[in-house]
């Protein structure tokens, strides 16, 4: 076999290299700098990386832009392991924008009296004096910072990579950090541990599911290059089985990833055990990450045996939606209750994958899938991430209370961030005037035009059953008479403060005026096959 030189796009991929370069930069920072000084400098390296490369993707996307024939940029090695194309582009701007508000979150310290909600020593068993003491002298883990930008830098890697072992160590590279980030919450310590466990056992047995399934396909078309086994799927009849197998078993772990029945038993559980900063970046970032490598693959690499796994897709979504709507109905706590909305909108998004691909497939007018699933990720992490900063406001002497009774009256005594988290729950239930009704709107008309109208029926039952209890929840703030213990909301900082803010206005503009964002979606093209 001929050796080919490697050849790097530095000037289209270098958003990504300043995110992993903050990130080594903060393992640095941890190695050298004293304790007292690290917080505020991992917080400066952080946001500036993160708003650095977002400066970047859009120099980069502009650039994509001016070529105006949707030709692949950004591509390392002679066959393109990483492809930078318009969809790539949009998907890593709305990670940067997530997780610059997952850094504003991490960085919130007046909640907790002048600590992080990390934990002060996370190597200390919980209820012991080493942690006790950890506390008492307000020590705090800076290191999430740098597993935060690992994190990042995998879920970039994620929906650019062009071949299955790259998507493989994206994969691994965003998975890591957030098993860790999951066990190192100051409260509710063994609860959080458990949390970390619980991803971690899961998220490495869907994981061996994945690296199998890649091991089939690449038995079955002799490449791992995308391109490759789009032509071999096109061709060779003789080998179905395995690609039918590995197709499958691929789709396990991008399922897993993305919270997806009968794959969603981890979500509760992480979502409610892990630091509510890192449940929001979760909660938007590695959904918009792991979608965008779902829809590269499915529509790129087997984009020609759609009929084959569209059955498939069918079967999950609306399983997704109808154990995500059901199963949050008898919740009574509200971070169980948006993780099992998370699902349910998992569904909504699959059901938007169902749609036609390919732009240029469709009559003057109507939006392609790819449009509308990257227009319903928008909408809905910007939402998420919000309603997800109220709950870290919501407190009392144990720290966060998540629980329903706790939250009754809440809209009498602090008007301002129930109305807001109530706006989040309408955005989430579809309600006209929000973004997550436009969202619907456009992967229900997807589906439809695709003739996928059951899944679409499914996904409206399940949206009613939805609407029920997040109204429920807006009913028990405003018009329940509190029993018993109640929270407060505690004030924050500007940084939390203006991370709800930024939330409400997208999710309003988003909803009265979408067309220059499905504008910004639609011009990003398709994937370059």
């Amino acid at each position: 076999m001929e050796f080919v030189k490697p050849t790097i796009e530095y000037a289209e991929l270098w958003p990504i290299l300043v995110v992993f370069g903050a990130a080594c930069l903060g393992v640095v920072v941890e190695a050298f700098l004293p304790r007292e000084r690290r917080h505020l400098t991992q917080v400066i390296l952080a946001g500036a990386g993160l708003v650095a490369a977002l400066v970047g993707t859009v120099i980069v996307g502009t650039g994509l832009t001016s070529l105006g024939d949707g030709a692949a940029r950004g591509l390392i090695g002679g066959e393109g392991t990483l492809v930078i194309d318009g969809p790539t582009v949009y998907l890593w701007g709305l990670v940067l924008v997530f997780a610059i508000g997952g850094v504003a979150l991490f960085a919130e310290r007046r909640l907790e009296g002048g600590v992080s909600a990390f934990s002060g020593q996370a190597a200390a068993l919980p209820g012991t004096e080493a942690e006790r003491q950890a506390s008492a002298r307000g020590l705090d883990h800076t290191e999430v910072y740098p597993l935060l930008m690992f994190a990042v830098g995998g879920m970039m890697l994620f929906p650019a990579s062009n071949d299955l072992l790259t998507m493989f160590v994206a994969l691994e590279v965003l998975s890591l950090p957030l098993y860790l980030l999951c066990g190192l919450a100051r409260r509710r310590r063994l609860l959080s541990q458990e949390a970390a466990l619980k991803y971690f056992l899961l998220g490495a047995f869907s994981s061996a599911f994945f690296l199998y399934g890649v091991a089939l396909v690449y038995g079955f078309a002799g490449s791992m290059q995308f391109a490759e086994i789009n032509e071999a799927v096109r061709n060779d009849v003789d080998n179905e089985a395995m690609l039918l197998i590995g197709m499958g078993m691929i789709a396990v772990g991008l399922l897993f990833k993305v919270g997806a029945a009968p794959f969603q038993s981890w979500t509760p559980d992480v979502y409610q055990g892990a630091p509510t900063a890192v449940t929001a970046f979760m909660a938007a970032c590695t959904k918009v990450a792991a979608f965008g490598a779902m829809l590269r693959l499915f529509y790129v690499a087997f984009g020609s045996d759609r009929w084959s796994w569209q059955p498939m897709m069918w079967v999950v979504a609306i399983l997704t939606m109808l154990v995500g709507a059901v199963l949050a109905i008898v919740q009574t706590d509200v971070k169980r209750m948006l993780a099992y909305s998370s699902v349910s909108h998992t569904g909504f998004v699959l059901t938007g994958v169902l749609g036609v691909q390919a732009s240029s497939e469709l009559a003057e007018g109507q939006v392609s899938s790819l449009v509308a699933v990257l227009f319903y990720l928008t909408t809905y992490g910007f939402s998420v991430v919000g309603a997800f900063a109220v709950v870290t406001l919501v407190r009392d002497s144990a720290g966060e209370a998540t629980a329903f009774p706790r939250w009754a009256g809440l809209g009498r005594r602090s008007p301002l961030v129930a109305g807001a988290f109530a706006f989040f729950l309408l955005s989430m239930a579809g309600i006209p005037l929000t973004s997550g009704f436009v969202g619907k709107w456009a992967v229900f008309t997807v589906a439809m035009s695709a003739g996928a109208w059951p899944v679409v029926l499914v996904a409206i039952v399940a949206s009613i059953a939805a609407v029920y209890f997040y109204i429920r929840h807006i009913r028990l703030m405003f018009f329940t008479e509190p029993e018993g213990d109640v929270a407060a909301v505690t004030r924050s900082s500007p940084l939390t403060s203006v991370t709800i803010g930024v939330c409400v206005l997208a999710t309003f503009v988003l909803g009265i005026v979408p067309g220059p964002v499905l504008d910004l979606a639609t011009n990003a093209g398709d994937f370059i096959r």
